[in-house]
């Protein structure tokens, strides 16, 4: 396709880039221009003026990945409390590490190094949820990364809100005063039907709707919390959101594991999206989120990490094969999903549950040059037949050599261009320390 906007500023040569289909096509260059792909041609064609060349040596090139759903600064809890309940995990130790130890330099280190762990796996978009999170957005996006930043809403005290009384006060603050430079925007999100009472839970969407931004809440995690929202409001969470009319199409239902064909039909005509997070659910006992039936009622479906505390990889490559897996295992049927439906989740089908599939997701002209290039010459990659099952059951975010993210080249031969690495790691590792979580090394 020609160049139809100037003169790339950057190519990516030798690349092979994912077709219909998932064939594998053949050595291609891809043109950037700003922030943007202003063209893919064939091997040699569009580098000869450019101002920045990057030679792939024939890796794959695939759109950057969405992680729609991440607790950024819980990188700092990786591998607290594992091998915990649900319940058991959130109230008897993370809620209470968070209260002692999530401040804002805390936010800011944490989340700039799971920035840095999810560029380097090819993810260049994440919707991130925390408290102090204008700092997780700084973070996030003095990483490189595009960032919905949603600032985390619960009836209790919680970090930077102290009286839960203030929590929509505090709400308001930061989507009025947020102006975070780089690829940001902010949104809310509310914990939990089971830890946001419904004047809160009323509160928030509203305040989501005057502002036009996204709305994000854990749904229907656990059928322990099936169990608590019909105890409490007589009804199950689905039908308890909609009841309120908390469903739209700017709401993100987070997990959606313990949902009926009547909840999943609900979601559906309300126009909201889901964020499966497997791995997390998986860890936690959860139980499956029914990718198949959310696809097939035809709702706009991604996949998230979580946080780190409850993976503990911040990888969608990594969701990828479990969600693929799961649904076949439970559905006792290899032919229930297709590697290519799920490879769309990873990627625009994440894009169009935040809101931006007219943005990045795909490898196209006009589309924003995020994008992932995964060595295609390592042993766990050879023979390559088809990339999406590829890239789905063979690969893993440690398959990414090169990565550019808003037309920037962030990740180089798998190092971060932008963060100093071994500064990261130094931080954080004595944050853990200091905090008591981790013995000097």
């Amino acid at each position: 396709m020609a160049d139809q906007t100037g003169k790339a500023e950057l190519v990516l040569q030798n690349c092979r880039l994912v077709e219909s289909g998932g064939s594998i096509g053949p050595l291609s260059d891809i043109g950037i221009r700003g922030e943007t792909i202003t063209a893919t041609a064939p091997a040699g064609s569009l580098g000869g003026t450019a101002k920045e060349t990057l030679d792939c040596e024939g890796g794959i090139a695939i759109p950057g990945l969405v992680n729609t759903h991440c607790h950024s600064p819980m990188t700092l809890f990786r591998g607290l409390a594992d091998d915990l309940p649900l319940m058991t995990w959130l109230n008897e130790h993370i809620f209470p590490a968070e209260a002692r130890l999530v401040k804002p330099d805390m936010v800011y280190a944490c989340s700039l190094l799971a920035g840095v762990e999810m560029l380097t796996a090819g993810i260049t978009t994440v919707a991130d949820a925390y408290f102090h999170e204008k700092e997780a957005a700084r973070a996030l996006a003095d990483a490189g990364m595009q960032v919905i930043a949603a600032q985390g809403i619960i009836d209790f005290p919680a970090p930077g809100v102290p009286d839960p009384g203030k929590n929509i006060e505090a709400a308001t603050e930061f989507i009025d005063s947020f102006n975070i430079p780089g690829r940001t925007r902010p949104a809310l999100f509310c914990h939990s039907p089971y830890t946001c009472s419904p004047n809160t839970l009323k509160a928030a969407k509203k305040l989501s709707r005057d502002r036009g931004c996204l709305f994000f809440i854990h749904l229907a995690e656990t059928a322990a919390e099936v169990e608590t929202v019909k105890r409490e409001h007589g009804t199950t969470p689905a039908r308890y959101l909609e009841k309120l009319k908390i469903l739209d199409a700017d709401t993100v239902l987070v997990h959606c594991v313990h949902l009926d064909d009547e909840e999943i039909g609900l979601i559906a005509a309300s126009g909201a999206a889901v964020s499966l997070c497997p791995r997390s659910n998986m860890k936690l006992a959860s139980g499956i989120p029914p990718a198949d039936r959310l696809l097939a009622a035809g709702i706009r479906t991604g996949l998230g990490t979580d946080g780190s505390a409850s993976n503990n990889l911040l990888d969608i490559l990594l969701e990828m094969d479990m969600l693929a897996k799961l649904v076949k295992a439970n559905r006792l049927d290899a032919a229930a999903i297709r590697a290519e439906e799920i490879f769309h989740l990873g990627a625009a089908g994440g894009a169009a549950v935040l809101g931006l599939d007219d943005v990045t997701g795909r490898i196209a002209p006009g589309m924003a040059a995020d994008i992932a290039v995964v060595d295609a010459g390592l042993p766990r990659l050879t023979p390559a037949y088809n990339g999406h099952s590829l890239m789905v059951y063979s690969a893993d975010g440690g398959c990414v050599r090169h990565v550019v993210a808003g037309g920037e080249i962030v990740v180089r031969e798998r190092k971060p261009v932008r963060v100093n690495l071994d500064a990261v790691l130094a931080e954080v590792g004595e944050l853990a320390i200091r905090s008591g979580l981790a013995a000097v090394r």
